[in-house]
């Protein structure tokens, strides 16, 4: 057990038993145990058999424990991240970080003095999906990349509770795009890319308190420019990725990766015949014959969400470097005050 690293959970929601359920699969980590203000989520994690404290003050005074994952709503991250790492643990945060670029700066600052390591909780870098589609633009699939579009939607608006609630964080931006913006940062960071702008809209369809659905247009100063939406009154859904390349295109359906690659192959077939169209004619839009393209299938990048725990822990003991890294989040910050902006001046914003 010399080698166990202890971890414990403040917030027992349905991210907080995630987390508990994800560490119990990592060998060399163990759950100390967890605190939540409700005394029903208390009693809860009482009958799953896990030790419990009476406060958060307790939590963070028992000496065993080596890191605190934070799951709580988003507007108290700041505060418990802080006495955190004030008390000598290693810091994972729930997404998003925080409400804002400012608090995201100060908790970065309080890790740097206290030599802790604070991190965050960006599961969805390891979503087969997303690192499908990465790959197949990395790999040249369909030539030059010049457009990606990722969207998310739902049909059932916000769930109820905080993530309805303005105060608390709630929202789809700070929900769902999180996640999206991760994913595109990530790519572009990648490939070397640095966001010029962004123009944003939003939606309020079933909350007028904050936003249940968002598109953005986001342009880089170099590679391609992104579409990212998130919607939760879409009863008929777009797909999940849909990229377009010089020589050719992709579409990912769905998280599980259905969908097609479709390249060109003869460039020299130049004689189109038009078609009617609605009430005229066209060759621009005219369908390629079936000897100048040709379908390929999916093939899925297998990923692990553990791997997320597993660099954590090699990281607490200093065999490798953290992956998900806090600067990489005031970015996200960064792009998520900058949507904010545009939706509600309905403007484009540009990035200094």
């Amino acid at each position: 057990m010399s080698n166990t690293v202890f971890g414990a959970v403040i917030g027992y929601g349905g991210m907080g038993n995630y987390h508990v359920c994800k560490m119990t699969e990592v060998r060399g980590i163990k759950v100390a145990g967890v605190y939540d203000i409700a005394p029903a989520k208390i009693e809860l994690a009482k009958s799953r058999g896990l030790k419990t404290y009476e406060s958060r003050e307790a939590l963070l005074a028992d000496p065993k424990i080596t890191f605190v994952t934070v799951a709580t709503p988003n507007d108290v991250h700041k505060e418990i991240v802080i006495a955190a790492l004030r008390a000598g643990k290693h810091v994972i945060c729930e997404k998003p970080v925080a409400m804002d670029s400012a608090e995201l700066e100060e908790m970065i600052a309080v890790s740097k003095e206290c030599g802790r390591i604070f991190t965050v909780h960006q599961n969805r870098r390891w979503d087969e999906d997303f690192r499908t589609m990465r790959k197949i633009c990395e790999d040249g699939k369909i030539g030059h990349v010049f457009r990606i579009e990722s969207r998310v939607h739902g049909s059932r608006g916000i769930p109820a509770g905080w993530r309805e609630e303005k105060e608390h964080g709630g929202g789809m931006i700070l929900d769902w795009g999180v996640h999206l913006i991760d994913q595109m940062l990530t790519m572009m960071r990648e490939a070397g890319a640095k966001p010029v702008s962004v123009y944003c809209t939003v939606t309020n369809i079933t909350n007028t308190d904050c936003d249940d659905g968002f598109t953005a247009l986001v342009k880089f100063d170099c590679g391609p420019e992104w579409l990212i939406e998130v919607g939760t009154s879409t009863f008929v859904q777009m797909p999940r990725w849909y990229a377009l390349g010089d020589n050719g295109s992709v579409v990912i359906d769905d998280w599980w990766c259905n969908g097609k690659i479709t390249r060109i192959y003869n460039w020299t077939e130049r004689t189109v015949a038009p078609i009617s169209a609605g009430a005229g004619l066209t060759m621009t839009m005219a369908p390629r014959k079936s000897n100048t393209i040709r379908d390929y299938k999916i093939r899925k990048v297998k990923s692990d969400w553990l791997e997320y725990y597993k660099n954590f822990l090699a990281a607490v003991k200093g065999k490798a470097e953290i992956i998900v890294k806090p600067a990489e989040l005031q970015q996200s910050m960064k792009m998520i005050e900058a949507m904010f902006e545009s939706a509600a001046e309905n403007k484009t914003v540009y990035f200094k």
